[in-house]
């Protein structure tokens, strides 16, 4: 079995930004900087064998370059019982329209189709035991966060190897988006 997701890749000077907002909550599970990514799929736990299916799907998708602007911080879950701290995107025509083609393709390839609504965002942290007023004050001093145009010029297939220090996440393939 291997473990996959699809995303895009941020330049380094990005990543650095995101890994500034972190600290100041007990509790929190920083991403790695190396681990920052705005995911299109999450596929999840498939045979080996499927791999070659999924990359040759993925190859057939075409799509345009296009920037992506992160805009704000935010949580899921309850204001109670927050699981995941992220940043947010804002709405982006070009993006759903690249996770649509993604979606379709992996479909095609024998993967089930994602019952979720697309969210994008960026994990910053997951949460456990996160006191919640902590969460409010890490949210609201960070309220203004914002970073891009970040040009988007392919999309990554990645295995993802759960490890004791947290998951290694290893691009597969990249996938070029048209330049116009």
């Amino acid at each position: 079995m291997i473990r996959l997701f699809v995303a895009l890749e941020f330049p380094e000077p990005i990543r650095q930004r995101l890994t500034g907002l972190t600290g100041g909550v007990p509790g929190a599970r920083w991403t790695e900087v190396q681990n920052l990514h705005l995911t299109l799929r999450f596929i999840g736990e498939v045979e080996n064998g499927m791999l070659p299916d999924i990359d040759a799907a993925l190859g057939t998708v075409t799509a345009p370059a296009f920037d992506v602007v992160l805009d704000g911080i935010g949580q899921f879950g309850s204001r109670s019982r927050a699981r995941v701290l992220w940043a947010g995107v804002e709405r982006n025509e070009a993006l759903m329209h690249l996770n649509q083609k993604v979606e379709s393709a992996l479909v095609r390839a024998g993967i089930p189709p994602e019952e979720r609504r697309y969210s994008p965002h960026v994990t910053l942290a997951r949460l456990r035991d996160a006191p919640p007023e902590r969460i409010g004050r890490f949210i609201q001093d960070r309220a203004l966060f914002r970073a891009g145009p970040i040009r988007m010029e392919h999309f990554t297939l990645f295995e993802s190897r759960l490890g004791h220090g947290g998951p290694v996440y290893e691009p597969l393939r990249e996938y070029p988006l048209t330049l116009s």
